[in-house]
């Protein structure tokens, strides 16, 4: 663990909020175009800025009603080099905005943070490619040196944790810890599986924490399980040591599978409530899980749910 590590307040056991799927969000629900699913690009005009503001404060308005800490997690998942090269952006282009995220993350926790809604600023880091398919996949020094410009640009700006979110294989889990470990930052690993618990990959989600854990000296702080509904991946908790290195669930809203939802051409919102009882379950058998959002297709009235039901 990093000697930043131990002053993320997230790491007692008081319940921390953070945001649902922001893609999905602003796309079918406030009608905004984002090519290549890519939120970022929005920090480039005043109503981008706008858009974003309006998206945080719905769920720090649900964090201060629950009395909940919020982890603030910058919308940058889409912000490393080969994505942003689609979308114009050179190197220095990128490292200005992901910065100018991160100094948006600063304002909202300035201007809304209180003592009884501490907040956490973490730059969010995604995949190299796409979340749901492994594909070609780097060796862990690749993956380190890729995200490693991310990663410095996070802490030039200030982070105080780097969270790698729908990482689906174990040499870019590594890539993204290790980078943050030569910055300085604690990390955070959020790994996808599929409907049958498992990584993309095949590998399960104990040997991929194992795994990660043996190659980084047990870099990461902790781990999370994002992108799956709980009923694809709640059979996979069973353990003892590895599954306490889980302190996070980011769900999707909806029981499709990752070829469904690709193909799916209107937004599956599931059920809010269901989910929050979900999360809620969960959290009675694992009560050290204190990380809770969502992915793709919740939005606040989910993360509101959850928290209802998890704070009870």
């Amino acid at each position: 663990m990093t000697t930043n590590a131990r002053s993320l307040p997230q790491l007692d056991d008081r319940l921390y909020l953070t945001d649902g799927g922001i893609e999905t969000a602003l796309i079918f629900q406030d009608g905004i175009d984002l090519p290549l699913f890519a939120a970022f690009p929005l920090l480039n005009s005043t109503d981008g800025i706008a858009a974003l503001n309006r998206y945080y404060r719905r769920y720090i308005d649900v964090a201060h009603e629950a009395g909940t800490g919020f982890i603030l997690e910058s919308p940058m998942w889409r912000a490393n080099a080969d994505w942003a090269l689609q979308l114009g952006y050179d190197g220095r282009a990128l490292a200005d905005i992901n910065q100018r995220a991160i100094a948006l993350m600063h304002e909202l926790r300035a201007a809304y943070a209180t003592p009884e809604t501490p907040m956490v600023v973490s730059g969010c880091i995604g995949p190299r490619g796409d979340g749901y398919r492994p594909g070609a996949t780097m060796t862990n020094d690749e993956a380190t040196a890729y995200h490693g410009a991310q990663v410095r640009a996070f802490a030039d700006a200030g982070v105080e944790q780097i969270t790698a979110i729908t990482i689906n294989n174990t040499p870019e889990a590594i890539g993204v810890a290790r980078a943050a470990l030569a910055s300085g930052l604690p990390s955070v690993i959020s790994f996808t599986v599929e409907t049958d618990g498992r990584l993309p990959t095949g590998q399960s989600l104990e040997e991929a924490i194992r795994s990660v854990d043996e190659a980084t000296d047990a870099a990461p702080v902790y781990y999370m399980v994002t992108c799956a509904h709980p009923t694809h991946f709640d059979g996979a908790l069973e353990g003892a040591d590895w599954v306490r290195r889980i302190r996070g669930l980011r769900a999707n809203a909806s029981r499709c599978s990752h070829a469904e939802l690709d193909e799916a051409e209107v937004l599956d919102e599931g059920n809010p409530r269901e989910l929050g009882g979900q999360y809620s379950t969960l959290r009675e058998r694992y009560p050290w899980i204190n990380v809770l959002g969502g992915c793709c297709g919740t939005d606040h009235r989910h993360v509101r749910e959850i928290a209802v039901a998890c704070a009870a």
